[in-house]
This record gives structure tokens, sequence and C-alpha cells, in this order.
């Protein structure tokens, strides 16, 4: 009797402490997802990470996110524009940036923004004044290349810098109005021309350090008048954008969970693929992505690594369409490095629907509400996600934010800048 009561206690040991396997550790989400949303994708993360019977640590799940406005608040590109153009991060003659400035448009067509008199102006018409201030600028500013001898303090008190950079930001913003995103993205990544990765990155860098110390707000630009420089061809322009990129603690953390729990994860952006590395691989910035898992917009560059005003041949444009057809390329397709899609993609915009809605093996599709997409396939996708609300088989998830503040809220709704209220559709 004693010898079985002992082989009992044994037995019960072992159970409980020899033989027993650690529980395992499900995925939690803190921050100001959706309650709805937060569980839906710790669910996620359960059901195909580590913790499921059929993992395969040879064929793991991979998630792909868009980068601005999905894993940041506001766009990387545009902060890392306004950077350059207010330190003069330059690294082109002026007669490479009139080719980067003229590539892909038609410079005789009228612009969709008007100059602050009210009149029609052409792409043409900002250029030639673009020009005429970098002539000046790039014969005066000791850090040019040129033979100038004047400190970017000394340059910004002539009428010539704001004219440059004023004009450049707005072209920026009216080739978008008058053309599309697939002329304006990539004619902004020209502006790099003459500079190398480590340059751009270090940029990048730099304007994340500054953009969190700046508050959430629009700033305004215009450009000088008459009186203060003659000559001009567009006249006086103004314009006006969103001010103070915040990271995102709850990408961060949905970033490293997904990672932990065995997914590879993955970034396609439409922003320059040195730009989206430099903040998403910068360890002090927190998302920690391997660099080598950024697919976004490739420019040409000569042998010494200095980047060219002309796309990258063969390479997809990595917005609308373009960021499927690249997921396919070298992540999906037969020939990719899995050859099965992504079970969770993530965006914010018309750019991103396609990747949204294109691949089968998806599980869930997250969308950050910018209140975008009406009568486009976003919006029917996030009709979708507002249907399929607290409904277990939702496949996609929108997410809702505070834009005056840059942060989450636990709700489909979003706040828009300058409103006190949240909307769910628009």
């Amino acid at each position: 009797m004693r010898t079985f009561t002992f082989y009992l206690l044994l037995a019960a040991f072992a159970i409980n402490f020899g033989c027993s396997q650690p529980a395992k550790q499900s995925a939690k989400l803190g921050g100001n997802w959706d309650a709805f949303n937060r569980q839906q994708l710790e669910n996620l993360i359960n059901q195909y990470g580590k913790n499921s019977g059929d993992y395969n640590p040879d064929q793991p799940p991979y998630a792909v996110f868009d980068w601005d406005n999905t894993s940041i608040f506001l766009d990387i590109q545009e902060a890392t524009l306004i950077y350059q153009l207010e330190h003069f991060h330059f690294g082109c003659t002026p007669e490479v940036l009139e080719e980067a400035l003229r590539t892909g448009i038609d410079t005789k067509v009228a612009l969709a923004d008007q100059n602050e008199a009210g009149e029609s102006i052409t792409a043409e018409q900002v250029i030639t004044d673009i020009l005429a201030s970098y002539n000046w600028l790039f014969a005066n500013y000791a850090e040019l290349g040129g033979s100038g001898s004047l400190s970017l303090e000394q340059v910004k008190e002539n009428p010539h810098y704001a004219n440059f950079t004023t004009k450049v930001r707005f072209l920026y913003d009216a080739i978008y109005n008058t053309f599309s995103a697939d002329v304006s993205y990539p004619w902004v990544t020209y502006l790099f021309s003459g500079l190398d990765s480590a340059r751009v990155t270090n940029m990048t860098i730099e304007t994340v350090k500054w953009q969190q110390n700046q508050p959430i707000e629009k700033i305004s630009w215009v450009s000088p008048g008459a009186e203060e420089l003659a000559g001009q061809s567009a006249g006086q322009v103004k314009i006006t954008w969103k001010n103070g990129l915040r990271l995102v603690p709850e990408m961060q953390e949905l970033y490293h969970q997904l990672r932990d729990a065995g997914f590879d994860v993955w970034v396609c952006s439409a922003s320059f693929v040195d730009v989206v590395k430099g903040i998403a691989s910068f360890p002090e910035f927190g998302y920690n992505l391997d660099a080598s898992h950024v697919i976004a917009m490739e420019l040409e560059r000569d042998s010494a690594g200095v980047i060219l005003p002309e796309f990258r041949k063969d390479y997809f444009q990595t917005q609308g369409r373009g960021k499927t057809a690249a997921i396919t390329r070298f992540l999906a397709g037969e020939n990719g490095r899995y050859g099965y899609g992504p079970v969770l993609i993530a965006g914010d915009s018309e750019g991103d629907q396609d990747m949204l809605a294109d691949f089968e093996d998806l599980k869930a599709g997250l969308i950050f509400n910018r209140l975008k997409g009406k009568e486009k396939l976003l919006g029917k996708l996030s009709e979708n996600a507002v249907d399929s609300y607290q409904h277990n088989n939702a496949t996609y998830l929108l997410q809702g934010r505070d834009e005056n503040l840059g942060v989450l809220i636990p709700s489909q709704g979003t706040v828009l800048f300058g409103e006190s209220s949240g909307q769910t559709l628009p």
C-alpha cells in the first residue's frame, strides 16, 4: 500500500512538474486598438503562429504592411522632403535637377493648382522658377558643390531660398492633383539625385527625430512675390501640408509579436526604399524591421551608388496595382520567396486597396481609417469591415485614430484633423 501511494505521488509530481510542457504564451496586444480588432489580431497570431499545431518553420506565415499612415502617423517621404528642403540636402548640379524635375510629366499641361493670383499655371512655369533659384543657390551655397561660400543661414535670407523650397513642395502636390499618384510618387524621389543610400538614410533618421518634437499642425509656405523676386514665370504660390509625424506604439508591438510568433514581417511602401529602411530598421524607432524586408520605390544608380533621376528598370511602382505585382513577384508567386500569399495585410489608402483584395491566402486585412476611398475598392472593403464587425469570420478590420493627436483610438471611427468627433465611413 505504501509503495502504491509512493508511485501515485511520483506520477502526480511528474505530470505537474517533470513531464508537462510549459504553457504556450498567447498573443496579447496592448494600446488603443479597437477591442474587436485586437481580439481578431491576437486570434490570427495564435492560430497561424508557433502556437498552432500546423506551424511549419520552413513555410512560415507572413504579413505585409504599408508604411505611411499605416505603420506610422503621416508620411515619411513627405516629411523627409520638408527636411531636405529646410536643410538643403541636395547633391546634384542644376542640369541634373532639371532632368529630375521634368521626368515623367507633361510640363505644358495646366496644373490643377493655381497661383495666389488665381491664374492658371503650368509645370513648365514652376520649373523655370525653381531652376532660376537653384542656379543662384548652387552658385552661392557652400555645401552644394559649386564655388559658393555662403552658409545655410545666409542663403535663407535670400528670396531665392524661399522661392525654391516653396515651389518644389507646391509642384509635388500639383503633380499629384493634376496627373496621379503614379506620376507624383516617383517624381518626388528624383529629388534624391546625386545622393547615395547613406545620405538618404541619415537624412530620414534626422527627419524622424525632428518630426517627433514638432506639433501636429498644418503648416503653410508662401513663395516671394514679384516685389521681392522679379522675373518669376509662375508668380506667387502657397502650399499647405500636415506636420508632426509620429511613431505608432501599437504597430511597433504588432511587428514584434508577429516575429516572436514565427511570422515573417514585410513592408511594401510607395516611399523611396532608403527612406523606409531609414525609419523601419533604425533601432531607436522601435520597429526593428529587417532592412532586406522592405519593398519600395527604387531608382537607378551609377557604379558608385549615386542615385540617378531614373526609375529602376524592370521594377514595379509600389503603389496601387504595383503593390500586388511586387508582392507576387518577390514573395507570393511561383518564383517568389514563399510561393503563397500573406495571411495579414495592412494599409490605409487607395494605393493599398489592390493588395488588400488580391491574395486568396489573406486571413485579415487591416485598414487604418482615414475616411478615404468612397466609391472605390477601399471604400467597399471598409464597408465590409463595418458590416462584419463583431463577427468571428470577419476578414477586414477597420481601425480608427485621432488625427489631432496622431494616435489610435479604440474605435472603428476616425477623428479627422480639426474635428472633435469621430466618423466611421466617408
